[in-house]
């Protein structure tokens, strides 16, 4: 099996927010940024919608999330592995 790196692969481990559809899950991602001109941090949150084939994640539990090919409007993640159930 060879394995080839990818840099442009985006990976996130953040929290399942929602669990209610079959197969998919929304994961709510938080990160700080600075603003540019008042210097003051603000949490920027941002929703993705992941898909979890075999629907082994809950509500709230940690999961890595991985981009992927588009599986349907919104889903362009694949749910690679729960972290912290």
């Amino acid at each position: 099996m060879v394995v080839i790196w990818n840099k442009s692969i985006k990976e996130f481990t953040w929290e399942v927010i929602s669990d209610k559809t079959n197969k998919s899950r929304t994961i709510l991602v938080k990160s700080v940024q600075m603003h540019p001109l008042y210097k003051k941090r603000f949490i920027v949150r941002k929703k993705y919608y992941a898909h979890d084939e075999e629907n082994i994640s809950k509500l709230w539990d940690i999961v890595k999330i991985r981009e992927c090919r588009p599986i349907s409007k919104l889903k362009k993640w694949k749910l690679m592995e729960v972290v912290k159930a």
